[in-house]
């Protein structure tokens, strides 16, 4: 079936929550940094929010851009971006990737910064992020996350 990426609508809500907390991803003492977390009306407002979905319309997985984020003016923030585990493995990380840095340069933005989860640094930096900083802990996420940066 195929792939396509479209703006998040608020039916899809209740599902990208569900692919954010459920992620493996996240397992053992990550868990703390997406237990809480959430996509609700206000968010789906507020912020771009695409979703990749098969040829029947499932959700399966999601990146959000925000603006004003990290970084200066004219420069926005990958919020979240995840793939449903069960989509794993299908190229669903690299399209949606692919089509933040392109909805970002369509805002005219010309810097889009990831906090990186730190299992994930490699697959960022394969797509054409590099190394900016380290955000410090804070709060009850306890370990360092690496900063990076895509140059549209």
């Amino acid at each position: 079936m195929t792939t396509h990426v479209e703006d998040a609508t608020i039916a899809d809500a209740e599902e990208l929550t569900r692919i954010v907390r459920t992620s493996s991803a996240y397992d053992g003492h990550y868990r703390v940094m997406v237990a809480e977390l959430g996509i609700d009306a206000g968010y789906l407002a507020e912020h771009l929010v695409r979703v990749a979905r098969d040829g029947d319309g499932r959700p399966l997985g999601f990146h959000t851009v925000i603006v004003p984020g990290r970084g200066a003016d004219g420069e926005g923030e990958l919020d979240y971006m995840f793939v449903d585990d069960a989509a794993q493995g299908r190229g669903l990380g690299r399209l949606l990737i692919t089509d933040a840095c392109r909805q970002a340069r369509a805002r005219g933005l010309r810097r889009l910064h990831v906090v990186s989860h730190p299992p994930s640094e490699g697959f960022y930096l394969s797509m054409g992020a590099r190394r900016v900083g380290t955000v410090p802990p804070a709060g009850e996420i306890t370990w360092s996350r690496p900063h990076l940066a895509f140059e549209l």
